[in-house]
């Protein structure tokens, strides 16, 4: 079953240059604390959705170009949202619920933890803290993911879950840990966190595929301006942040 339903979301979703990993919910929470579970049973099976460097041509700007005339308020994630919830229909017959990484609960925490969501489900490794021996740090240092084949080129988007799917002999795959040595971890961890604005830590590992420099460009842009760079007319801001 996971296999025919990775299937149809491999069609859906490689075209618009998103990615679908599938993982069993036991094995997130099982590395989180009781206040961050998903609840669901541990053997439901879910998806972690990552885009991926093609994503701003084949997804985002067909979108904006088509979705011109609505109010756009932020078209990255209106963009995943549309097509996230298009993969709804390729599953008429089963339960499909969809979390977005932007998403949070009354409590302000988010819905789900992203980097742990990708490293469970075998897609990115979640470098943290606890994977340098000797921490040269006297502060707090935040983790980040590294895509075996991106690097850092890459954002998570959003779960998919099954809750009528159970899943009991699915499999986990580790995730490439692609940056193995001490010294490598060290540097990584202090370009995300103390340099993260000049992009350096997602060059950690040679890449095969990067952000265009429209696509960095877009990214760098502060929000409210970003409109004007895929093209909105001043109407169109006017609209969305007033």
């Amino acid at each position: 079953m996971e296999r025919r339903v990775a299937e149809q979301l491999r069609s859906v979703l490689g075209p618009l240059g998103l990615e679908a990993h599938a993982f069993k919910v036991g094995w997130y929470n099982a590395v989180l604390q009781p206040a961050f579970h998903l609840s669901y049973p541990d053997d439901t099976l879910a998806f972690v959705v990552l885009s991926t460097p093609s994503m701003f041509d084949k997804a985002l700007k067909p979108f904006v170009k088509k979705e011109r005339l609505k109010i756009i308020r932020d078209p990255v994630d209106q963009c995943v949202s549309y097509h996230l919830s298009r993969v709804k229909e390729r599953f008429p017959d089963q339960r499909m619920d969809v979390m977005f990484d932007y998403e949070m609960l009354p409590s302000r925490k988010p819905k789900f933890l992203a980097q742990t969501a990708a490293h469970v489900a075998g897609a990115a490794y979640y470098y943290q803290r606890k994977d340098v021996k000797l921490d040269p740090w006297g502060k707090k240092i935040f983790g980040v993911c590294i895509h075996p084949k991106y690097g850092g080129w890459f954002a998570i988007r959003g779960l998919l879950l099954f809750p009528d799917i159970q899943v009991p002999f699915l499999e986990q795959r580790a995730p490439v840990d692609c940056v193995s040595t001490e010294e490598k971890r060290i540097e990584l961890l202090e370009q995300f966190n103390f340099h993260w604005q000049d992009c350096r830590y997602r060059d950690i590992i040679e890449v095969k595929e990067r952000y265009s420099e429209e696509q960095k460009a877009y990214f760098a842009t502060p929000p409210a301006e970003r409109f004007r760079l895929l093209g909105l007319s001043q109407e169109a801001q006017r609209i969305t942040f007033h």
